[in-house]
Parts: structure tokens; sequence; C-alpha cells
């Protein structure tokens, strides 16, 4: 019975022994393996054997990247304008002794770092530059945290700024000046939009003014050829009736007469000045003369040689 206590109490000593001695690191982690307290070596991710009792786990550091929250604050800017800002900080530790070792809490020390660091960076602008150069800000605070928290195992990977709330009045005036900007950009767009209508417009009448004038240019040219033309008729029948007289032709002196005679009644009748016309007796029957004379003509024309030009003036030679 004694034998039967012994091997029990030898079997769970024997486990304690082997679950203290053996030890498995998960992926992203390292610890530390200290002895009699002080620090000895790292494992790494695996299963590692570590003597019992005189060894034993220091610290279990998370290798991965993580996220630091800095706190909101109130930071004054160069130009004394009070803002609100707060950040999130990248980090990884590539040390494990030193971040277990140099440092302790070290994402607290991490976040009093950043807060301080944005209180400097922040105050050394000014309020437009502060709200329009956050990527600036981000740059330099990355250079100052990141050779601050070198000693300690950890790379800092990027900061960004999350908020930036400048003081209630400034960010009313903010507005309004941002109102007044569009409205001006407005303005000066209703003014580029009348610019090109009129400039639309002018054109559209220059190139309806240029249409006409073309039209009165070539419609002065057919009045002109048509006067022409009018004109070589006028000339030919002039001479015509020249030939005539020159041949003792009565009929076509009358005729020539009685054309004047109606051309200068139309004149006077179509006068600006003429109220009244008054109408010679004659007039009736030289019309009826010359009338008769041209249709007696044309007649005996007809009948002594059909296919001949009929002659106006009834010349009978």
């Amino acid at each position: 019975m004694e034998n039967l206590v012994f091997v029990l109490l030898a079997i769970v000593v024997g486990l304690i022994a082997v679950r203290s001695a053996v030890k498995f690191v998960p992926q992203g982690y390292n610890w530390t393996v200290e002895r009699f307290g002080k620090y000895t070596k790292t494992l790494e991710p695996g299963m590692h054997v570590i003597i019992p009792i005189m060894d034993g786990i220091g610290r279990k550091v998370n290798m991965m990247e993580t996220v630091v929250d800095v706190p909101q604050q109130e930071v004054i800017t160069k130009d004394n304008a009070m803002v609100s800002c707060d950040a999130v900080v990248f980090t990884q530790v590539i040390d494990a002794v030193a971040a277990s070792y140099e440092v302790n809490d070290i994402n607290r020390a991490i976040s009093n770092l950043a807060m301080t660091n944005i209180r400097s960076v922040v105050g050394s602008m000014d309020l437009d530059e502060v709200l329009s150069n956050r990527d600036d800000i981000n740059a330099r605070l990355l250079s100052v945290i990141d050779a601050a928290t070198n000693p300690w195992g950890v790379k800092v990977t990027r900061i960004e700024i999350a908020d930036l709330t400048p003081p209630a009045d400034i960010t009313e005036a903010m507005a309004r000046q941002m109102k007044a900007e569009r409205m001006k950009r407005a303005e000066i767009l209703e003014a580029e939009g009348r610019k090109q209508s009129q400039i639309l417009r002018a054109q559209g009448e220059k190139e309806s003014a240029v249409l006409q004038a073309q039209g009165r240019r070539e419609a002065a040219f057919l009045d002109a050829e048509a006067r022409e033309r009018e004109g070589e008729a006028e000339g030919k029948a002039t001479a015509y009736v020249s030939e005539a007289i020159a041949r003792g032709d009565v009929n076509a002196v009358n005729y020539f007469l009685g054309q004047r005679y109606v051309e200068a009644f139309e004149k006077l009748a179509t006068s600006d000045q003429q109220r009244t016309v008054i109408i010679p007796a004659e007039f009736s029957s030289l019309m009826g003369t010359i009338e008769g004379i041209r249709t007696l003509a044309t007649s005996a024309q007809k009948i002594a040689d059909p296919e001949a030009k009929p002659n106006p003036w009834g010349d009978k030679s």
C-alpha cells in the first residue's frame, strides 16, 4: 500500500515538473525566461523546455503591431487659438527584452509621449497651418516619437491625428468665410456665363450682319445686271426707232413720242409733291392712234411673212 502511494506521488510530481518545464509559445509572442528573477533568454513561438523551479516565465510580449489611443486634449496654437485634438499611434515591439525591462507599462508611456509631442508640434504652428497641414503634423510626430521609443525596443510605424476641432466661434467664422468664398465663386461663374452669352450673341449678330451684307451685295449685283440688260434692250430699241425715223416712218415717230409722253406722265403721277394730275384731252386719242398703228402693222407683217419678227412700228418697207 505504501508503495502504491509513493508511485502515485511520484507520478503527480513528474507531471507537475513536465508541465513547468515544457512551454508552448503562441505565434506573434515572445516570452522572457528568468532564473531566480534574472533574465536569461527569450523564447520565440514554438515548444521550449526550461529547468523547473529554477527557471520561470518573466514577460509575455506581444510582437504584433498594436494601436495606442492618445486621449483628447486642448492645445494652444502659435496664434493663441485653442484646438481639441486626439490621435492614434501604431507601434510594434522589435526587441522583447528592451520592451520588458527598459520601460514600465509601455502603452501608457507611448500615449503620454505622444500627448507631449502633439502639444509641442501643434503649439509651434498657426491655426490655419494646423487645419491645412495635418500630414505635416503626422510626419513630424512620427519622427520625434519613433526616435524616443527606440531605446524601449518599440518601432512606431505611423501616427495619425484623428480629430482637430477649433473653438465654436472660430468654427462659425470659418463657416461664414467658406460661405462668402462659395458665393464669390458663384458670382464669378455667373459673370463668366453672362460674358460667354454676350460673346455668343455678338458673334451671332456679326454672322447675321455678314449674311445680310452678302445678300445685299448679291441683290445689288442682280439689280445691276438687270439694269444692264434693260439698258441694252432700251439701246437696241432706240437704235431701231432711230433707223425707222431715218427711213421717214411716221408711225415710228408717233410711237416714240407716245412712249416718252407716257414715261413723263408716269413720273408726274408718282411724284411726292404732286397731289392732282390733269390728263390732256389729246392723250387718249394719241394712245389710241399708237395702239391702232401697232395692231395694223403687226397684222400686215404676219400676212406678208408669217415667220418674220413682228415690227412694233408698223413699218411697210
